[in-house]
């Protein structure tokens, strides 16, 4: 079902889903480096990945929902 909520709403979805997401691969990244027994030494090559991964993942499904960023 796609429903067109308007340019400001997309907005917020995306920023609350963008700031979760940080949140969450760093936590992801912490307890794989918890799980390894020591840090990383690209970690911030590993975060990125992650993050990368899921933002493209949530905004694609968000902007289905939605019905995108344009509206169609």
């Amino acid at each position: 079902m796609r429903r067109d909520i308007g340019p400001f709403m997309n907005i917020i979805y995306f920023t609350l889903v963008a700031a979760s997401l940080y949140l969450f691969s760093d936590w992801a990244l912490q307890r794989a480096e918890a799980a390894a027994g020591r840090r990383f030494e690209h970690r911030s090559l590993y975060f990125f990945c992650i993050l990368l991964a899921l933002s493209l993942t949530s905004f694609a499904l968000i902007g289905h929902l939605t019905g995108g960023a344009q509206g169609g």
